[in-house]
């Protein structure tokens, strides 16, 4: 009997020692332990495909490493950004992205961001000369020029509808990708999500090709309608960023390297 009540004691205290994992809760939005953000590119919520989002059954994250992964120096700072671009997407930019879509119809969504896509032309035309993309470039022109007129100011896309014209997603950050600056290492912004070094001084670039810093004066003005062209556009992808958690043991991990081979991707292509 004394024997027993030893044994069982000494279970009692293993127990308390060494308590047994909580399992990750997949709809949750702690970072620091398992669940988390999703998406790419576009702040706060960013949607990239990536070839592995999740282990398989049997494989063991603290050991399989993600091929060609990013470098990642930063990630207790990072990690602390990304819960808080998740406690923003879920009590901020979802309600106001829900709200706007119920009361909004879509084509007047649709509309408002062929307005903001045509907006942006002279950056994509810029970085298409910057990659020796020439055909690139002559669509951007040709994009632009029909939009702003036949498309009312660009609120319509004749160009890709009529002419099957696309836009070229091009940006200063793949341009300097393009002549072999690699991301160096992964940045998590506060606001504008993840991001790398040279992606950071790529969207600098960029907003010194946006028109809206030279016709909008005003500081306060130019970022309410940056807002409004997020929540426009997020307006779109409500749900993505939920079923990503869904699928993921770490959403930290595996948005930054869906970020990663998103960044790699376009850049080769």
């Amino acid at each position: 009997m004394k024997i027993f009540l030893r044994l069982l004691l000494l279970f009692t205290l293993c127990l308390i020692v060494f308590p047994s994992p909580t399992p990750a809760d997949p709809g949750g939005s702690s970072i620091l332990g398992s669940p988390a953000f999703k998406t790419v590119s576009d702040p706060p919520v960013l949607v990239a495909q990536i070839s592995r989002p999740y282990f398989e059954e049997g494989e063991n994250p603290e050991w399989e490493e993600w091929p060609d992964t990013i470098h990642d120096p930063l990630e207790p700072a990072n990690r602390i950004f990304f819960h808080v671009n998740d406690k923003l997407y879920f009590a901020v930019v979802k309600p106001m992205a829900s709200g706007y879509k119920a009361v909004v119809p879509e084509d007047l969504r649709i509309g408002v961001r062929n307005f903001f896509s045509n907006l942006t032309t002279p950056a994509r035309l810029v970085n298409c000369l910057l990659q020796a993309k020439f055909k690139g470039a002559g669509n951007e022109m040709l994009r632009f020029l029909l939009n702003s007129t036949l498309g009312l100011a660009g609120f319509l896309d004749p160009a890709r509808k009529e002419l099957g014209i696309e836009k070229k997603d091009e940006d200063f950050g793949q341009t300097l990708g393009f002549w072999g600056i690699g991301p160096v290492f992964y940045i998590e912004w506060p606001l504008l999500g993840g991001s790398s070094l040279r992606d950071t001084f790529g969207y600098t670039g960029d907003l010194l090709l946006d028109p809206k810093i030279y016709l909008i004066g005003s500081v306060p003005l130019n970022l309410a309608i940056r807002t409004y062209d997020q929540v426009n556009d997020i307006s779109f992808r409500i749900g993505e960023y939920e079923d990503f958690k869904k699928n993921v043991l770490d959403p930290y991990i595996a948005k930054r390297e869906a970020y990663h081979q998103n960044r790699k991707y376009k850049i080769k292509n």
